[in-house]
C-alpha cells in the first residue's frame, strides 16, 4: 500500500475528476490518493464518483482556497 498525491489545482469542473479517475487506474488495491484541487464542485464530485467505482472518501479537509480529497483505492470494485 503506497500513497500519491495528485495536484488537480485550477482545474474546473469536471476536469478534478477526470484527473483523479485516471491517476486511480494507475494504483494498487489499497493505495491511497491525495487529491488536492480548487474548484468547489470536487467536494460532491469526486466522492461521488469514489461511491460509484467502490472507493472509500478517506478525509477531506478544506481551507479557504483548497480542498483535499484523500481517498483509498478499491480495485475490486467494492468500498473496504
Amino acid at each position: 500500500m503506497s500513497e500519491h498525491t495528485l495536484d488537480a489545482r485550477n482545474l474546473l469542473c469536471p476536469m478534478p475528476v477526470i484527473r483523479t479517475q485516471n491517476a486511480a487506474k494507475a494504483l494498487a488495491d489499497g493505495d491511497t490518493l491525495k487529491v488536492i484541487c480548487t474548484d468547489p464542485g470536487a467536494m460532491s464530485d469526486i466522492p461521488a464518483w469514489c461511491r460509484i467505482h467502490g472507493h472509500s472518501v478517506l478525509d477531506i479537509q478544506q481551507s479557504d482556497k483548497e480542498l483535499v480529497i484523500t481517498i483509498k483505492v478499491a480495485k475490486s470494485g467494492r468500498a473496504s
